[in-house]
């Protein structure tokens, strides 16, 4: 499967952005998705996972919890990231990833498929 994340901008703090990452295949629905982000020299983190099905297993990194939302549409092969209330600590790459494996992970190793990031810079 290929991916494709898009939305990343430059915002102020407080503001909001939606990332979208489009998955390539038909197969898409049943992948678990991921979201994580990698901020100058520092190691790439999870931010947020959804299972294959949606609405049953989403997990959320501390750091987002409250924040941060993610959902998927399977008829659009697309999963998002809303991220609201940004500060300037969200500011990082955003990679979205796909999992075969069952269930949703935190762990990037878990993860079969990556897309090339998107950049999301907040200012203060």
């Amino acid at each position: 499967v290929q991916l494709q994340a898009s939305g990343g901008g430059l915002v102020q703090a407080g503001c909001s952005l939606r990332l979208s990452c489009a998955a390539s295949g038909r197969t898409f629905s049943r992948y678990n998705m991921g979201w994580f982000r990698q901020a100058p020299g520092k190691e790439r983190e999870f931010v947020a996972a959804i299972s294959w099905s949606g609405g049953i297993s989403t997990y959320y990194a501390e750091s987002v919890k409250g924040r941060f939302t993610i959902s998927r549409d399977n008829a659009k092969n697309t999963v998002y990231l809303q991220m609201n209330s940004l500060k300037p600590e969200d500011t990082a790459v955003y990679y979205c990833a796909a999992r075969m494996g069952p269930g949703s992970s935190r762990y990037e190793y878990e993860y079969d498929y990556w897309g090339q990031g998107t950049q999301v810079t907040v200012s203060s």
